[in-house]
């Protein structure tokens, strides 16, 4: 629990609660040594500023909508706890538990909408209903203009529905509500090198790979991109980089010997390509996870893409293609 909280509030904001439960609550351990008129109303005062305090610190660890809600639901709440400590402790009890029954209403009066509209977004999208998923979707962004996620699962409903032009919009208005964010990049890149624009898809890519350089995907993606382009180095570099970072899933870590193999044959070292190629077959069950993600009547963009990878390696693994037949190829689909 405490692990958590600490991961929730960072050691900065962790540090301050503390701080201000050992200040508030020591000097008030002092007062009731105290034997005056005051003490009472100081002691009240502290309850107030820890209150008020350990809120605000909480509530700057959150993102903006959760921030909002929160403040909506506390708000009346810590109103009524501060008037039952000052000038209505008469009313004290039925202050405070007024304050409890409001917190307890609100949880419920303000819900996130987010869940539930997500969960509408899905129901259409197992139906392959696209076109509601998406107007589900928009529903939620004109009510939250400011949050990336919105506009990256409408993004992801686009590319299935094979918009990619409209999913590229969503990534870039991704991209300008979170600047930082590797993901929108991410996105615009793969949504580019689906359209086939890649040279637009590697300038998204090194943006992603810059903002995120201890993340596999980021690297993966510049380096099928860069494999795309024919610029073999950069792609050989990327890639290892990829693999260096641990990619979990072997699907992935199939095209990425495919990839380096037909790097190194581009520069012209066919003892390494034959290296890679043992690696490469040290990954063949990513073959058939592949085949049974490309055979989804939803997988149609990434089919575009990827297919014709799943299938050379494929053939490189069982043996019907040779490595001098693919650099042949290769150099001839290149000139």
């Amino acid at each position: 629990m405490i692990k958590r909280f600490r991961l929730f509030l960072g050691e900065t904001r962790l540090r301050a609660l503390f701080l201000l439960l050992a200040v508030t609550g020591l000097t008030s351990l002092v007062l009731n040594a105290v034997e005056a008129d005051w003490t009472v109303a100081v002691q009240s005062l502290l309850v107030i500023v820890f209150v008020l305090g350990a809120v605000v610190i909480i509530l700057t660890a959150m993102k903006r909508e959760q921030r909002l809600r929160w403040i909506a639901i506390l708000a009346p709440a810590i109103g009524a706890l501060i008037l039952a400590v000052t000038v209505g402790r008469d009313f004290s009890g039925v202050l405070i538990g007024g304050g409890i029954g409001w917190i307890i209403a609100a949880v419920l009066i303000f819900k996130p909408r987010s869940p539930m509209a997500y969960r509408v977004a899905i129901k259409h999208l197992r139906k392959a209903e696209y076109e509601d998923a998406v107007k589900a979707m928009t529903e939620l962004i004109r009510e939250e203009p400011d949050n990336p996620n919105h506009y990256r699962f409408r993004a992801e409903i686009l590319r299935l529905w094979g918009k990619l032009e409209r999913a590229r919009k969503d990534y870039l208005e991704m991209a300008r509500v979170a600047p930082d964010s590797a993901l929108a990049f991410n996105g615009l890149a793969e949504v580019d090198l689906q359209s086939g624009k890649f040279e637009r898809a590697r300038e998204s890519a090194l943006k992603a790979y810059q903002l995120a350089p201890d993340e596999w995907v980021a690297a993966y993606n510049l380096g099928m991109v860069e494999d795309r382009l024919g610029d073999a180095v950069s792609a050989a570099q990327h890639l290892n980089e990829a693999l260096t970072l641990k990619v979990p899933d072997v699907r992935h870590r199939l095209l990425i010997h495919l990839y380096l193999v037909r790097a190194l044959l581009r520069q012209g070292d066919h003892a390494a390509a034959e290296r890679e190629l043992v690696n490469l077959k040290k990954h063949e069950s990513g073959v058939s996870d592949w085949q049974q993600i490309l055979q989804n009547e939803q997988a149609e963009t990434l089919r575009a893409v990827l297919e014709a990878d799943v299938v050379q390696a494929e053939a490189l693994i069982i043996g019907d293609l040779t490595l001098d037949a693919l650099a042949a190829a290769d150099a001839g689909g290149r000139a």
